[in-house]
């Protein structure tokens, strides 16, 4: 028969069960595996795996003919040498993530026009200020760069809050009626003066590798906040550092940074209002995020056993 193997720590019973049922309706029977060592040394007899392959593992994967990523970023599996034979296909997991990374978002942005950076230091001071004014997501203009499964799901919840909303992705175009509109990547430089915020959600690909550059930097506004929740090196971040540093931007809150883990005496750690954390706007805390997750590699694995174009299949030339 054929085999799926299935590696993610996320996998409770019901995602076993959904996957199984799955499974055996394609005509496969399926493995699991707790610890990537453990299916390293079984990892040639299988034809699909899915959730957290390290790539070093990929060339022992002898009968491999489909990798399902847990992740929806994919830059450490696109090296055609990594791969058993040329023919394998990737695909990810983008459109899982879109709720709880959008949720971080809303909620990132409001410690940042509410003041909370400023409220916790004064309070860990046992301080009791009243800082004035604060600002509100109505009325604000929120500029997504990426128009994708999270940018979409964070202009919905800032629509809902009142937010103008500007799109901007490669091709200029989203079919998500949330933003107010969407414009080519070659406008940015023209919308960044009047932003309100810049949210970035940009998977890692030499196009988007500095797309916030210290000129683009420069363009913004000093009311306006840089949010990044897509990869580090989409910015230039010794140049946001010092727009920081110099009152040049209001805010920055960043998931996202390079080098991660962010050394004990980087500036960003000093920075004024701002606000970090480690890599976990998306992870894998939320249940629906899981759910998501193994429902989408479902989903596919129907469509792989058909013989029918994976839904979430990867462009391992663009990168997602």
């Amino acid at each position: 028969m054929r085999r799926i193997a299935v590696c993610a720590n996320f996998i409770n019973e019901t995602h076993r069960r959904r996957i199984d049922e799955a499974a055996e309706r394609a005509g496969f029977s399926v493995s699991y595996f707790e610890t990537q060592a453990a299916l390293g040394e079984e990892i040639a007899g299988f034809e699909v795996l899915f959730g957290y392959i390290p790539p070093s593992l990929l060339a022992g994967a002898k009968s491999l003919r489909w990798l399902c990523a847990a992740s929806a970023g994919v830059d450490h599996l696109l090296e055609d040498s990594l791969w058993p034979h040329p023919g394998c296909l990737l695909s990810n997991s983008s459109g899982a993530y879109g709720p709880a990374i959008s949720e971080h978002i809303i909620m990132v942005l409001l410690m940042l026009l509410r003041r909370m950076p400023a409220y916790q230091a004064a309070l860990s001071r046992r301080e009791w200020p009243c800082f004035t004014p604060i600002r509100a997501v109505t009325g604000s203009h929120i500029l997504l760069l990426g128009t994708g499964d999270i940018g979409s799901n964070t202009a919905r919840r800032l629509k809902a809050l009142g937010a103008r909303v500007t799109g901007v992705c490669r091709s200029g175009r989203s079919d998500e009626p949330a933003f107010d509109r969407v414009l080519p990547l070659a406008a940015l430089d023209g919308a960044l003066p009047d932003a309100d915020a810049l949210v970035l959600a940009l998977p890692a690909t030499p196009e988007t590798a500095g797309v916030l550059s210290r000129a683009r930097i420069a363009l913004l506004p000093e009311r306006a906040f840089v949010v990044n929740v897509g990869r580090g090196s989409a910015i230039d971040q010794e140049a946001l550092v010092e727009a920081l540093q110099a009152g040049q931007l209001a805010g920055a809150a960043l998931d996202v940074m390079t080098p991660e883990p962010l050394p004990m005496d980087h500036p960003l750690w000093s920075c004024p209002n701002v606000v970090l954390t480690p890599h976990v706007s998306g992870n894998m805390a939320l249940g629906l995020t899981c759910d998501l997750d193994v429902e989408m590699f479902c989903g596919d694995l129907a469509r792989y056993a058909a013989g029918e174009p994976l839904e979430h299949l990867v462009d391992r030339k663009r990168g997602y």
